[in-house]
């Protein structure tokens, strides 16, 4: 059996300790703004910290998907070393990068027919991409064939959920997910939508809270609501330099449920550009996804 990697992209947001103790290859993501660019680099190139500070003083950061180019290098010298590959992609929903991932493969195959390169689209980001990750490391530390992982994701990621919650609408307004009256409103009113990755990988408005404390408890209650098998399971929660609320967000959680472990970590430039400074979003496994607003 031919050994393979676990391939993915910096939209995963895992920890950088993760990503190098595990020595995971992936793809880069760009983000630019003040006239420089920035790898998405799991916070080497440009600290998570930095980022948020500078959107916080009026950055507005563009985002790009990795050049075809960079797929084709990084799968080619995956294929010379006589493996193949399970790329684990950001929602195609929400950026180009399968479409590139794909160009650059099909640029492989002609070159290596034999070369077998897989492209999973788990139909979100961040931290629920990394959560698809996660696993498929432990699957094959087990044991577990290529196949094997490509069928668990494809069986499974229906039933990966993902919650948001923003603290300044500007950004959604910025990034066309949200009109200009309506981002209006909801500052004056402290409106806190909540919103979520519906089953074709796309952000899917839900609910308006008032007040942050209470889109919190929202993101808790919805948790409580659709979790299965929670002791058996890691939960991701990924924030835009707000880890007071994040930890929060954890201790209220694990008051009303028991799970197997919590992991918290910063949302990365390529994501965070849209929920701004204070997003906050949960993942785990549960129900599976609506296409529609509860």
């Amino acid at each position: 059996m031919r050994d393979f990697e676990i391939f993915t992209d910096s939209c995963c947001d895992l920890p950088h300790e993760y990503v190098k103790e595990k020595n995971i290859k992936f793809a880069v993501l760009t983000c630019s703004y003040n006239g420089r660019d920035y790898y998405d680099d799991f916070g080497q190139t440009l600290s998570y910290k930095q980022f948020f500070e500078d959107l916080r003083n009026g950055a507005k950061p563009m985002t790009s998907q990795p050049s075809v180019e960079e797929f084709y290098k990084k799968f080619k010298s995956i294929i010379e070393a006589d493996k193949d590959i399970v790329y684990i992609c950001v929602s195609s929903g929400l950026s180009g990068t399968e479409n590139s991932a794909n160009i650059a493969k099909k640029m492989i195959l002609e070159e290596s027919p034999d070369a077998r390169i897989y492209i999973v689209n788990v139909l979100t980001a961040s931290l629920g991409q990394g959560l698809m990750v996660m696993k498929s490391i432990e699957m094959k530390e087990a044991g577990k064939t290529l196949e094997d992982i490509v069928d668990y994701i494809e069986n499974n990621k229906q039933r990966l959920n993902t919650y948001i919650t923003v603290d300044d609408l500007h950004h959604l307004k910025r990034g066309g997910r949200l009109s200009s009256a309506a981002a209006m409103l909801g500052i004056v009113l402290h409106i806190k939508p909540i919103m979520t990755i519906n089953n074709e990988g796309r952000v899917l408005p839900l609910l308006k809270v008032k007040g942050r404390k209470n889109s919190i408890n929202k993101l808790i209650e919805l948790v409580k609501e659709r979790i299965e098998d929670p002791e058996n399971q890691v939960i991701a929660i990924c924030h835009g330099d707000c880890l007071e609320e994040a930890l929060k967000l954890k201790e209220g959680l694990l008051k009303e449920i028991s799970v197997k472990d919590v992991i918290i970590n910063y949302t990365g430039p390529a994501v965070g550009t849209h929920g701004g400074p204070g997003n906050l979003a949960i993942f785990f496994m549960g129900k599976e996804r609506q296409n529609s607003i509860i």
